[in-house]
Parts: C-alpha cells; structure tokens; sequence
C-alpha cells in the first residue's frame, strides 16, 4: 500500500511498505497529441535509467531490461507504474515523461520504502542479580527495520536512564547488505537493589512508519535477585493455638535473604549449645519442662530469632480413689486436687448426675455410695481434662424393726419386717413355736440400703413370730407375739418414710415449742399479779393512817376552840 506526500520542496513522494506494491500515478495530463510516454529513475551522480515504455498509438508497452526491477513492473494505460515486492533500493527518484511531437513534459515521483520492525525480545538474560552488583541484565534486540530505529529499557513502566555505576545503556545497530534492514541492539548493565526482587523489566523499539513514529513494546521479565538475609524469625507450627503436655512441637526457621538460607541453630531451653539443623527442628512428646524461650541463628551470622511457647499441663490428685468400702455411720474426707498451667474448672458426678456441691461425708449413710467422678478441664487447651473415680461402698449389719397391724375386715394380721444394710440382707420368716418357714412373702424395692419385707396370717391361737434378716457381715434375729385373730389388740404403725418422720418429729417440737411457750407465759402472768395484789395492800395500810391522823387533828383543833370559849 502506497502512501501519497508533497514534500516542502513541491516534490511529490510515495511511502510504501516493504514488500508491497509502489502505486506511482503519472502527474501529468495526457495530451492529446501524446506520442509514448516513458518512465525512469534518477540516482546522484548517475545517469538516468529508463524502465518502462508505451506508445500511445501502438498501445504497446516495453519494459526494459533492468535486472531489479525484472517483472515487477507494470504500467497502465494511464500511465501510472506499479513496482511490485517493494524493496528498499527502489527508494529513488522517479521521473514520469510524457512526448510529443513538439513537447516532453515531465513529473518526478520520490519513493520511500518503510520496514516496521520485529517485536524486541530481550536475549541472553542473567540468571540471577545481586544486590550492589552490576551485572548485564540481558539485550534487547529488533530486527529488520527500516530505517533505524531507537531501543529505550524500562523497570516497572518507569524509563531507564544511564547511570555510572547503576545503569549502563549501550546502543549498537547493524544493516543487512542484502536487504538494507537495520537491526537495533541494547544492552543493560544494571545494579539491582533489594526491592527490585520482584520489578519488570522491558524494552521497546521506535521507528518512523509510513504514518508517522510508532513504538513496539517488549515482552516484561522478572528477574531472581539475590541479596542477604537481615532478618531472623522463629515460628511453632501446629494445628492448635496451644499445646499441651504429650504434643510435638515443629519449630521452623527462616531467614528474609535470597535464596534464603537452608541451616540454622536452635537453641532449646535447657540445652547450652546450639542444635544444628535444617530450618525446621521437631520435637516429640514435650513435657511441661519444655516451657521457656527458643531461638534460633544464622550458622555464619550473628542475627537470631525468638519466640516463647507454653507447654500446659493438668494434674488431679482424688484422695481416695478407686474402689473403697466403708461402715455406714463412718466419716469419709475426700479431696480432689488440681495443679495446672492455668485456672482449671473442677466438676464432680455421681452415677452420671453432675453434683452441685464437692461430696462431704461426716456420717456415711447407705444413699451416699455410688460411683463418684471428679473431672477438671482447661477450657483454653482443647484436649487437655482429666478424670479420676472413686466407687464407694457403703456397708452395714442388718437392722430390724417388726410391726403388725389387722386387716380392716379383721380376718389377717399384716406383719412387716423393715430391714436396714448392705450387702442386702436375705430376710426369713418363721413361726417360733413350730419353727415353720413362712414361704409367701412380699418385698419392697431395695433402695439406698432399706426395704421391707411383710407376710399376711390369721394365727388361731397367739404365736410368735420370728424375721431373721443375714448378709455378709451379721445375722439379725427380731421375734414379735402376735395374739389370735379372735383376740383385740393394739396396732402398731407402719414406719413412715425418712421424709415424713423427720416432718413429724418437726411437728412436734413445734407443739412442744408452743406448750412451753405458753406455761412461760402464764407463769409470767401469775406473777406479775402477785407483785400487783402485795403493793395494792401496803398502799392501803397507808391511807388508814393518814386518814387517822386527820381525824385527831380535827379534834385537837375543836378542844382548842372550845378553852378560848
């Protein structure tokens, strides 16, 4: 494609693009009596060279026998000349004639060709930098240009500019002989710092094209920068924010240099020197003495890294433990003791309840045995509780209280037997005249130590009646006389509950309390009006005489009128 200018010099110029087709229309009007029109080239300093010819009468057209030019022309009944495969040697000027009879006229053309060149790569590529060296970075190359153009180096969009001893920019272009194409090297010496670890590098190329200045960017690299480690930092790997006894422990260690470094020293509490290790050190099974500062160094450089670790513990110490029998009535201290890292909660339950206050026994009693739990946690160490049992056995001989009473129809006598203990005591019932086993007996649930045990007979004479309740530890023989059905007697009542026997012994004392209360009172009363009757009589004894007194006065008074009458 061909590109039509004036030039300030009035010339008239064609651009075209390498390897396209050069469109040179012929400037000229065509006379009328135009006889062939011919078109040629000029070169300083040479003389001209025709290439093309057709008459206007034979319409005819010749091409001359120029070897660059060998079929690639073309030249229109217009005659405006095409060159095919544009190349840079046909930048020259052209020179359209057109003749007559009497006349040449002539139209010069310039041609200018232009290469857009390749996109710039950067070649030969450093490895890696390091800091406060200077080091060739890489080359950026475009070829096939036409003309020249310029390569400009950027680091994160930013220009590069020369800088002694930071950035050295050199610029080297070479020409094709064969072609004329230019290609343009750049070469980069760079220092590079620390934050430039992660920067962008790119070149790019600017040449002028058949529309003006055009710029073609590079593809960004990254290079690997080494530069030292200044810094040391120590870090406990673990899938939990705390650690507890019977953990292990990772330590991993790192330095921020690169590449960074691959050994390290660990410093262990407890241990004087230095462990030499990767950057990772495992430790197993820690026990509470591991608690304390770690650190850990540079094996060639005095720079260390630090960090505290707290290794928790739990220990509970439940004094008694285990299986314990004791005597019903006996006292029993128990302790459960905790030792922690940090505030432990304690929690205590009995047969799958949770207690609401620590177990105390002053007196044991058969409801007090049971399977008893104390368990304690550290609620900020997950998996860190401890639990210890202790299974108490409450024990007694068997005690026994006999009582009777007579069905309402007056036809069986009821006779209860009220057993206490533990082991259970087996209960037997017999007739003690007879010594006749009474088999038909009917028992109460055995709870917390108690049950009962009642038989129903109608005995036609009076009989005595004999339970025996035996465990392990004793043999317990209660007889009771029990009259004849013919016969009245007296029942005697069933024990109630625990519950209902302490209600009535509380409401007794209560009548009792009142009774009292008001013989207090009456006593009181009594003698207070003995106290108010005696100074009642001793105030009138005083008023009988003074009354007296009066009386003789009177008299005294009238006999003494009467010796002055």
């Amino acid at each position: 494609m061909s590109h039509y200018w004036l030039t300030s010099l009035g010339l008239y110029t064609v651009n075209a693009t390498y390897g396209d087709t050069i469109i040179m229309p012929c400037r000229q009007e065509v006379p009328d009596d135009l006889m062939f029109g011919k078109w040629k080239y000029e070169m300083t300093n040479e003389s001209p060279v025709f290439i093309a010819f057709r008459s206007s009468t034979k319409k005819s057209v010749h091409y001359d026998d120029v070897p660059d030019y060998k079929g690639r022309l073309s030249l229109s009944e217009n005659y405006t000349l095409s060159i095919k495969n544009a190349r840079i040697s046909d930048e020259k000027r052209f020179v359209c004639m057109l003749v007559t009879e009497d006349n040449v006229f002539e139209e010069p053309t310039i041609v200018k060709v232009f290469k857009r060149p390749s996109q710039p790569e950067i070649l030969h590529q450093a490895n890696v930098l390091e800091t406060e060296k200077l080091k060739m970075l890489g080359e950026c190359v475009a070829r096939d240009s036409y003309p020249e153009g310029n390569i400009t180096w950027y680091k994160n969009g930013n220009v590069l500019h020369h800088d002694a001893g930071a950035v050295v920019i050199r610029l080297e272009n070479t020409v094709d002989r064969s072609t004329g194409l230019f290609t343009m090297t750049s070469s980069l010496q760079y220092k590079p710092k620390k934050a430039d670890a992660k920067a962008q590098f790119s070149c790019s190329v600017t040449y002028n094209g058949p529309s003006g200045s055009e710029t073609i960017q590079s593809e960004s690299l990254v290079f690997d920068v080494h530069y030292p480690t200044e810094k040391v930092t120590i870090q406990v790997l673990s899938q939990s924010s705390t650690i507890k006894e019977g953990d292990n422990i990772t330590l991993k260690c790192s330095g921020n240099g690169n590449p960074p470094p691959q050994e390290f020293l660990f410093y262990i509490p407890g241990e004087t020197e230095g462990i030499r290790s990767s950057d990772t050190y495992i430790m197993t099974d820690v026990r509470r003495n591991a608690t304390g500062e770690y650190k850990c160094s540079l094996t060639d450089k005095d720079l260390t890294g630090s960090t505290t670790i707290t290794v928790h513990y739990l220990d509970l110490q439940l004094i008694p433990s285990g299986e314990v029998t004791k005597q019903v009535g006996e006292a029993l201290p128990v302790s459960c003791t905790i030792s922690s890292s940090r505030n432990a909660t304690v929690l205590w339950i009995k047969d799958n309840t949770r207690m609401q206050t620590t177990p105390s026994f002053s007196s044991l009693q058969y409801q007090d045995a049971g399977n008893y739990i104390c368990e304690t946690t550290l609620q900020e160490v997950e998996g860190l509780k401890k639990r210890k049992t202790l299974l108490l056995t409450v024990e007694g001989k068997p005690q026994v209280k006999m009582t009777k009473k007579t069905s309402l129809n007056k036809a069986s006598k009821t006779i209860i037997c009220h057993v206490e203990g533990f082991p259970k005591p087996a209960v037997q019932w017999t007739i003690a005249s007879t010594g006749t086993v009474i088999n038909q007996t009917e028992e109460t649930k055995y709870v917390n130590g108690k049950f009962s045990s009642k038989i129903e007979i109608a005995p036609e004479e009076n009989v005595t009646v004999t339970c025996v309740a035996e465990n392990q530890l004793e043999r317990t023989v209660t007889s009771m006389n029990v009259s004849a059905i013919t016969f009245p007697e007296t029942d005697e009542a069933e024990d109630r509950n625990d519950d209902n026997t302490e209600k009535v012994n509380d409401q007794a004392k209560l009548i009792v309390g009142i009774v009292v209360g008001l013989l207090l009172v009456a006593l009181i009363a009594g003698i207070v009006y003995w106290l108010y009757m005696k100074k009642s009589k001793t105030a009138s004894k005083h008023v009988d005489k003074d009354l007296g007194n009066i009386e003789e006065n009177k008299k005294l008074e009238e006999n003494h009128h009467k010796s002055e009458a």
